[in-house]
């Protein structure tokens, strides 16, 4: 792993996803414009969510063995590309950071044939207590757990698109 030290941090230099997925677009992905309808990019990334959460064991197992889990908070979807009917996508989760009680990530969607970008989403999860449905801060371990993984995980840059905000020019 290539590193490098900011202050007491070490941080990685070279960039790597958590986790890729991998689908087709589905018939019943296609609206009336002839391209993947906008709300199955969505079902496509908490697909990639499913996956990144299993990744960093704060998924289903988790949440069976310790009654916490994370909801989504707030998402930000940026559409750049179509995407028809029989292509190939490939998603690339990324971990951006974590604190006591959110997790903060970024997917990131491909034609895979091509490979260009087709459509990125932001997003920040609240750990919660299914006992009360609260949020709830980590317990140490997990904390310290998600803290070595932001350290492997997070790029150095964070990738184009996050932390867009949506406005009017000059609003």
């Amino acid at each position: 792993m290539t590193e490098a030290r900011f202050g007491n941090k070490v941080r990685r230099t070279m960039s790597k996803p958590v986790i890729e997925i991998e689908d087709v677009v589905r018939p019943e992905w296609i609206d009336s414009n002839g391209h993947m309808n906008l709300a199955y990019y969505v079902v496509v990334f908490d697909y990639a969510t499913d996956a990144l959460y299993d990744a960093l064991d704060i998924g289903n197992a988790y949440r069976a063995r310790t009654q916490y889990s994370c909801f989504t908070a707030e998402t930000h979807t940026l559409y750049e590309r179509e995407l028809h009917l029989g292509e190939k996508l490939r998603v690339r989760s990324w971990l951006l950071g974590a604190d006591a009680k959110r997790v903060h990530y970024f997917h990131e969607m491909f034609h895979d044939a091509s490979g260009e970008r087709s459509c990125v989403q932001e997003l920040m999860a609240l750990h919660i207590d299914m006992r009360v449905r609260r949020v709830a801060p980590f317990e140490a371990e997990k904390y310290a757990t998600m803290q070595a993984l932001v350290r492997e995980y997070a790029p150095m840059e964070l990738p184009k698109g996050c932390g867009r905000r949506i406005a009017l020019p000059g609003g």
